[in-house]
Formats: structure tokens, C-alpha cells, sequence
């Protein structure tokens, strides 16, 4: 998220595609303690890079360290390309989709249905907030 001279990246595991709104759409959940959130409210687009297992070393560096303290880019060395919409991309990512932000929404503990969901993932009370974007293009590296 960001944009081509000023972004972050960060390693993420949940998430989905599928059809919201009659619109192709991902979504993705984001901690607020995470440095990636301050630029995807400050940005409308924000791209997801899936990447080969080659990059496993990477995308460990990417989840485990932050934006604040790490130059992310430049220690995995990654080529940061730009889409039409401005949004920063990955040049090495196997697949890029860029999704236009169309609704977030911060989950709210009253609602879930299985008490375990909170005790088990949010022991610091740090709800994700979840991102629904439309895909508005896709990139596949040959």
C-alpha cells in the first residue's frame, strides 16, 4: 500500500477473492497495529502480491519486521513498479491484483459466535479491520 516512492508491504494470510456488490473483490484484514494500515487509509487503491516459494526467506522478513524500523523493499530487494492507478506493486510477484477500496469495516467482538474466536486471537483486544477492494487490475509474470 502507498505509493511507487513511499510504500509498505507487509505478509498476510487472511484473506479472500469472490463476488461483492455484482464487483470481483478481495479482501484482506489488517491489525491496527500494523504500519501498512496508516497507507491503505490514506490511499483509495492497494495492490496484493503473491509470490513463489522462493521468496518464502522474503515474505518471513516481510511479516516479521516492520515498515517503522526496516526498509522492507530494499532488504528483499524487490522491484517496486506502479500500476495505472498509482498504487506500488512488486515487479518479482508472480500475481498482482490492484483493488480499488470500496468499504472497511473494524470487526467487533459482540459478534462472534464462537467465544474461542476472541480468546484465541485477539488476547491484546486488536481487532483486525477488514478491507473489501475491488480488482481493478491483474498483473501474471510469464
Amino acid at each position: 500500500a502507498g505509493t511507487a516512492e513511499r510504500c509498505n508491504t507487509m505478509t498476510a494470510s487472511w484473506g479472500g477473492l469472490g463476488v461483492l456488490w455484482g464487483k470481483n473483490v478481495a479482501t484482506c484484514y489488517v491489525r491496527p497495529q500494523r504500519y501498512t494500515r496508516e497507507f491503505l487509509e490514506r490511499e483509495n487503491y492497494f495492490t496484493l502480491s503473491f509470490f513463489g516459494p522462493e521468496y518464502r526467506g522474503e515474505l518471513s522478513l516481510c511479516g516479521s519486521k516492520s515498515g517503522r524500523d526496516v526498509d522492507k523493499v530494499k532488504e528483499c530487494n524487490f522491484t517496486v513498479k506502479q500500476a495505472q492507478c498509482g498504487a506500488p506493486y512488486f515487479d518479482q510477484a508472480r500475481l498482482v491484483l490492484v483493488c480499488r477500496k470500496l468499504y472497511w469495516q473494524d470487526m467487533d467482538p459482540d459478534h462472534f459466535l464462537d467465544p474461542e474466536i476472541d480468546s484465541r486471537f485477539y488476547a491484546q483486544k486488536d481487532y483486525h479491520r477488514v478491507y473489501v477492494g475491488e480488482i481493478v487490475e491483474a498483473y501474471k509474470r510469464g
